[in-house]
């Protein structure tokens, strides 16, 4: 008797088997001749060498589906395994301005104009500055090309950076090590990933080097090679810190740097290394500036109207 053996190393087996391998057992229907067993990270299937061969087949259409929208059910294993050719079935077709499919399928796109521009920008261009008040959707976007182009295998790796600049608060007195310390502040690079990833391919990907989140003193003296590499909260660096991240950029990478030049924690009469780098960079061929406004907010509806009262009040003074 004939045997396969397919390895499930770029999904998660308990999602890809389901509950109480409901989807072996949709497997095992279509495929009677076969015996079908589900153990560990693997399918195994003996029998017949031709169908054998066409279990595989369409084995890895799924596996195609379920890397590229995090979701697998029913209804999709039947149009899989009744396609006429593999080619019938199409899982990676984009639609309505999709980046990617998230953590149980969740449909991530561009909401707005704006945002919309930053994903078009991100193509044309190696180095991104995406600007704007709070609640814009930069630096989730930002995160959702990123984990696009890993996936896609545009990159090997995706670096997330933040300068560690307090905004009113002092990382000194806080409990822990340097990472515990600094976990907190670089959170919304996290949420935004656990929306993408599922929970422990994220875990794998940050032990093995694959996702990096590191505070930017730490990307002195780096080439940042094959990687799409984010710079958070940009507004909070100095002119040495900005220059020594932009000269990181190595041989296929993608550099994107987001901010909000309104919200600046620096120490007064320090200049913002953003707004300076957006005034010299501006004209520089291959380098897409976005500015996002009010009507890019995502967030509640109430943050709308607080960006509009700020900026009232600002203006008078």
């Amino acid at each position: 008797m004939n045997e396969i053996n397919i390895e499930l190393s770029e999904v998660d087996p308990q999602d890809f088997f389901g509950q109480q391998n409901i989807h072996i057992e949709k497997l095992r229907d279509y495929f009677p001749k076969l015996k079908i067993v589900a153990r560990g990270s693997a399918i195994k299937a003996f029998g017949e060498q031709p169908i054998l061969e066409e279990f595989e087949k369409r084995v890895d259409m799924l596996i195609t589906h379920f890397g590229k929208f995090n979701n697998l059910n029913e209804e999709v294993i039947e149009r899989v395994i009744t396609a006429n050719e593999p080619g019938d079935f199409d899982p990676g077709s984009d639609k309505d301005n999709i980046i990617l499919h998230g953590v149980g399928g969740k449909i991530i796109k561009a909401q707005s104009y704006n945002q919309q521009r930053l994903v078009t920008l991100a193509k044309k261009n190696d180095m991104i500055f995406a600007i704007g008040p709070a609640g814009t959707g930069k630096t989730y976007t930002g995160v959702a090309l990123a984990v696009k182009a890993l996936k896609e295998k545009q990159v090997k790796r995706i670096i997330l950076t933040r300068p560690a600049v307090e905004a009113g608060e002092n990382l000194g007195f806080l409990p822990g090590d340097l990472k515990e310390k600094l976990d907190p502040y670089m959170q919304p690079l996290y949420d935004a990933l656990r929306d993408m990833i599922p929970q422990e391919k994220l875990n794998s990907h940050i032990e093995n080097g694959t996702i990096q989140i590191a505070p930017l003193a730490f990307m002195r003296g780096r080439t940042l090679d094959n990687a799409f590499v984010i710079l958070d909260e940009g507004q909070n660096t100095t002119h040495a810190q900005m220059k020594m991240f932009l000269t990181r950029m190595g041989k296929n990478a993608k550099f994107m740097v987001t901010g909000d030049p309104g919200q600046i924690d620096l120490p007064r009469r320090v200049i913002s290394g953003l707004k300076e780098a957006l005034l010299i960079l501006k004209e520089t061929e291959g380098i897409g500036i976005v500015k996002l406004d009010e009507k890019d907010v995502i967030r509640h509806s109430l943050v709308k109207k607080v960006i509009d009262a700020y900026k009232r009040i600002e203006h008078n003074n």
